[in-house]
This record gives structure tokens, sequence and C-alpha cells, in this order.
């Protein structure tokens, strides 16, 4: 399978994975062709798979990782500032960023949807990515230990501790009816 045939016959596939891990339109848009970018370069690693589908999955799903770390270093250094005031003003040489919008997104809670993402959202990387490919894409536990590289007891257990994850965050969530 050439790199066109590979795109063609997976990029939904990718795409609505990625879309279903990040959340949002844009970032599953960079996510996709990060996974075909290092799809294409592995190539030759394709005839050791069995089935290409499951090998774009772990792809896909390690792009994201990947990214979901380098965001949280990136937003680690963002939520401080070193620098003086520019007026000559003595500020303190180092400052707490504003809180970010994860307060506000609970907040504005409209749907169950939209706290169903939330949730999710608040999951470990690892347990986000097993609930989304066993209960969103109907993977069987055998595939998802191999798109994972984990035994298949650990996925079943990490399934298990994401559900009930979930299930804690979205009882925490505060409901629509008034201030808790």
């Amino acid at each position: 399978m050439d790199a066109e045939q590979l795109f063609e016959k997976f990029s939904p596939m990718v795409y609505n994975l990625a879309l279903r891990l990040s959340g949002n339109k844009a970032d599953a848009q960079d996510i996709a062709q990060d996974a075909f970018l290092k799809a294409v370069r592995g190539l030759g690693e394709l005839r050791e798979h069995s089935f290409a589908g499951t090998w774009l999955y772990r792809i896909t799903v390690n792009v994201w990782k990947n990214r979901v770390r380098s965001e949280k270093r990136r937003s680690f250094w963002k939520t401080f500032s070193l620098d003086r005031g520019g007026d000559g003003d003595e500020a303190p040489a180092l400052q707490v960023a504003a809180p970010d919008a994860q307060v506000d997104a609970a907040l504005e809670r409209r749907d169950e949807k939209a706290a169903l993402e939330r949730a999710l959202a608040q999951l470990a990387p690892e347990e986000r990515a097993m609930l989304v490919l066993r209960e969103i894409d109907g993977r069987s536990y055998a595939e998802i230990a191999e798109i994972t590289e984990k035994p298949l007891g650990t996925v079943k257990s990490g399934i298990s501790r994401a559900r009930e994850a979930l299930r804690l965050k979205l009882n925490a969530l505060p409901d629509d009816n008034g201030p808790q």
C-alpha cells in the first residue's frame, strides 16, 4: 500500500479518532496530519503489521499523547511571568497568571455532551485514549492492547479505572440549577 492509498482509505478514521481525543477540529486536523506524516515515513513498518488501521490508530494515539505532554509543559511555564514592569515599577519577579478557562467552561455547561467532553478532557491521556477506543470507537480489548502496546490485563483495568474516574468527574460537575 502506498501513501496515497493509505490516506484515501484511512483519513476519515484517523481524523475522527483525533477529533474524539482532542475535542476540537483544529487540533484534530493537526494531529491527523502529523499522524499521516509519521505513517508515510514509517510505511516500511506497515508490511510488518497485519492491519493498517490498527497501526494508524497507534500512531494517532501516540501523536495525540505527545501533543498533550507538550501542551502541559508549555501551559506550566505560561502560568509564570518572570518579567518586570516595563514602566520602571518594580513588579514581583514571579507572578502567577490568571486562572485558565477551565473554571469558566464548567460554568458554561449547557448540555450533557459538553459535560462529557470536559470530563473526558480531565482524564489522564492513557485512560482517555483507552476509553475513547473502547466506548466510542467500539474496539475490542485485544485491539486496544495492540494499539496502545499494553498487556490485555492493563487495558482492562485501565478502562475500568477510566470509567470510574469519568463517573466521578461527571458527578463533580456543578448543576445548571444555580451556584453550588
